[in-house]
């Protein structure tokens, strides 16, 4: 199929936008042209509420982390208050990047020309700036952008208008309240740069067609049903006695989450917060996934590892923790290689959409939710389209 010279003429998307069992996939342009790409960053990520992390990443006074969303660099600062702020990684004076890597630091000085912020934004030193006409620090502190958190997981709106993160989350956070994930705590941050579409990614994380397959070797078959959720969001929820983050044949867990109750007791699951972002939620731990779109072809994919606090304080912590990295760097290696698999076969101009399984209803899901905002721009809450 070659690429059509109007990518966002809704009649290309008809059969993608019929019921599970009849639709065909996501046209193979979606996964490969900068311009849908582009199409993308301005009608989703830039409006929406983007995953970025854990606020226990930076635990102390003046803790920083300095990111990347969307050509944009961006600024993470615990401040004096306890508070944790978002900041446009970017000096006041002609525009500098400001820090480059994570750390601590009392104050935030620019490389350039050595102007001083506070570590809540202010204005504190404009060296050789004497003189200058109506020349006032208070008018020139770091732009400020919208953070919100759920829970201890931040989430970052670069339009400053996008609907309250509570309306984005729906009643993810009624269902996953027993995990108590304010009291974890991230112990790793692993970044890959990988060869693929963001959408390539999210798509493999939720559905468990593939695991017979990719991860025959490591974590085997999955079997999991999807869950009736109100928000952004979707999930579906694995029956399980015990944790799945261990490799089969590993024996030696931490305990379980002594707060879990309900379906969260009785097994995993596997969560999309749209646009970009997995969670995977088990008896004992959680990991998030976040796909960050670098190009149509490029992503950068994050992941992060947590626990209960009180099991990263065990004496034995340090000892049985390697087998949970064990299982994530296994997996994450198969899911890595075969996501850029699917990227060769998608970056050919003579491919043509597939078939759904009905193992795949949250892959039909997120590619409609995509199209819709692709399409017509940020539209209500409440759009995904059911099984």
């Amino acid at each position: 199929m070659n690429q059509p010279d109007n990518l966002f003429d809704p009649g290309l998307y008809e059969r993608l936008r019929q019921p599970l069992d009849r639709a065909e996939t996501m046209p193979p342009w979606c996964y490969s042209s900068p311009a849908f790409f582009e199409r993308e960053v301005d009608t989703i990520f830039r409006r929406t509420w983007n995953f970025i992390g854990r606020a226990d990443e930076l635990a102390e006074v003046g803790d920083f982390m300095a990111l990347e969303l969307f050509g944009e660099p961006i600024l993470l600062v615990r401040g004096s208050d306890g508070a944790v702020r978002a900041f446009l990684n970017v000096c006041r004076h002609r525009g500098a990047r400001l820090v480059c890597d994570t750390g601590r630091k009392s104050a935030i000085a620019c490389p350039y020309h050595g102007w001083t912020y506070g570590l809540d934004g202010v204005l504190r030193g404009a060296p050789g700036m004497e003189g200058v006409a109506d020349f006032r620090r208070e008018d020139y502190g770091l732009i400020p952008l919208r953070l919100d958190s759920w829970e201890g997981f931040l989430f970052l709106d670069l339009s400053g208008e996008a609907p309250p993160l509570a309306d984005h989350l729906g009643n993810l956070p009624d269902a996953f309240q027993s995990y108590n994930f304010a009291d974890f705590v991230c112990v790793k941050r692993t970044e890959y740069d990988l060869a693929c579409n963001w959408k390539i990614y999210i798509e493999n994380a939720m559905e468990d067609y593939h695991t017979a397959t990719v991860h025959r070797k490591s974590i085997g078959t999955q079997e999991t049903t999807r869950e009736d959720v109100s928000g952004e969001w979707d999930a579906i929820h694995m029956p399980a006695a015990d944790t799945i983050a261990i490799l089969p044949g590993d024996t030696t867990t931490f305990p379980h989450v002594p707060t879990l109750a309900g379906k969260p007791a009785a097994g995993t699951f596997f969560t999309v917060i749209y646009p970009n972002t997995f969670f995977a939620s088990t008896h004992d731990c959680m990991w998030w996934l976040n796909a960050v779109p670098v190009a149509a072809d490029r992503t950068r994919v994050i992941h992060g590892a947590c626990f209960p606090r009180a099991t990263t304080e065990r004496a034995d912590f340090a000892e049985v923790v390697p087998r949970y990295f064990k299982r994530w760097e296994k997996s994450l290696t198969e899911d890595n290689e075969i996501s850029e698999v699917q990227q060769v076969g998608l970056n050919s101009r003579l491919g043509l959409p597939g078939r759904f399984s009905l193992k795949e209803p949250i892959v039909h899901a997120l590619d409609n939710w995509v199209i819709e905002r692709v399409l017509n721009g940020t539209v209500p809450a409440g759009t995904k389209p059911a099984a």
